[in-house]
C-alpha cells in the first residue's frame, strides 16, 4: 500500500492497483511541464507547478523507484524535482540542474511565499513537514553528536561510535541500535535488514520517524529548543557552504513555525 497526500494536506493510502490507475494523470501533469518549460515560462517555474500538481507517492520510472512521500505526510520536493527535470532534458542549463541537485537551489530569486504559491498550500505543508522532520532533524543530530564528541576529547576520550549511540539516547530516549531494530521491525522489512543496507528513502524514513518520536516524548518546550538547535547547525552549514552556489534557497524562513506531524498536534 502507498500513501500520498490529499488536497487536505492529509495522508491518503491507496493500494498498487489504484496508483497504476493514477498514471495518466501523472502523465497529463508531465506533458503540461514539457509545453510550459521554457516556454509559456521559466523551467523552474513550470517545475513547481507540477509538483503541486502530483500526486504520485512513489513510482517506477527510468530504471528506479521514486520515493516522493515520506511516512504519508512529508513531501521530498527535491527527488520529485530531479524525477520531473528528466522530462524536459533539452529546456534546462546543465549547469542550473547541476546547482539543483546538487545545492537545492533554483535559479533568480525566487522567495518562500513563491514557493508556496506555485507549489500549492497542500503541497507546500508536505514541504516544510520534510523540511523539519527530515533536514532539521538531521542537523540536530548532528549538533548534539558534536556536542557530545567534544566532551568526550575534553576528557580525554577517543572518539567512537558510542558517541552517535549516546545522541540518540539523549535525543529519542534509545540508542541508535535500538531505534532502528524498532523501526525495521514496525515497517515489516519494507526497507531491508539493517542500516548499513537502507536505501537514502528508506533513511529518510528513519529519520522522520525519529523526528515523530521525539515530538511525543518530550514537552513541547524542549521539542522547540532542540529544533532550533537544528535549525541553527543548519544555518551554520548553509554559511559554510560554497559561495559560487547562485540560486534561491527553497528553504522555509527560520521563523516559520515548526509543524507537528499530522496525529500528533497540540
Amino acid at each position: 500500500m502507498s500513501a500520498a497526500v490529499d488536497q487536505n494536506g492529509a495522508a491518503l493510502a491507496f493500494t498498487g492497483s489504484d496508483a497504476a490507475e493514477r498514471l495518466p494523470a501523472a502523465q497529463n501533469v508531465i506533458e503540461r511541464l514539457q509545453v510550459r518549460a521554457g516556454r509559456a515560462e521559466p523551467w523552474h517555474i513550470a517545475v513547481l507547478r507540477a509538483i503541486g500538481e502530483w500526486d504520485l507517492p512513489d513510482e517506477e520510472a527510468s530504471g528506479r523507484h521514486w520515493h516522493y512521500i515520506i511516512g504519508g505526510e512529508a513531501l521530498d520536493w527535491l527527488t520529485l524535482a530531479q524525477r520531473l527535470c528528466l522530462a524536459i532534458p533539452d529546456v534546462i542549463p546543465a549547469d542550473e540542474l547541476e546547482t539543483l541537485l546538487f545545492f537545492g537551489r533554483l535559479p533568480g530569486n525566487l522567495n518562500t511565499d513563491q514557493f508556496r504559491q506555485l507549489t500549492g498550500p497542500y503541497r507546500y505543508t508536505a514541504h516544510l513537514n520534510f523540511w523539519y522532520g527530515v533536514v532539521v532533524e538531521e542537523a540536530l543530530q548532528l549538533a548534539v553528536e558534536e556536542s557530545i564528541r567534544k566532551s568526550r576529547i575534553a576528557r580525554c576520550y577517543g572518539d567512537s561510535e558510542k558517541v552517535v549511540e549516546e545522541a540518540f539516547q539523549h535525543l529519542y530516549g534509545a540508542t541508535r541500535t535500538e531505534l532502528a531494530g524498532e523501526f525495521l521491525a514496525e515497517t515489516a522489512g519494507q526497507w531491508g535488514g539493517d542500516l548499513e543496507t537502507i536505501s537514502l528513502a528508506g533513511w529518510y524514513e528513519f529519520t522522520y520517524w525519529l523526528f515523530k518520536r521525539r515530538v511525543r516524548k518530550w514537552h513541547p518546550a524542549r521539542v522547540a529548543s532542540d529544533t532550533r538547535r537544528g535549525l541553527d547547525r543548519l544555518n551554520e552549514l548553509r554559511r559554510d557552504g560554497p559561495a559560487d552556489a547562485a540560486g534561491a534557497l527553497c528553504f522555509p524562513d527560520d521563523a516559520a513555525p515548526v509543524l507537528m506531524p499530522a496525529g500528533h498536534r497540540k
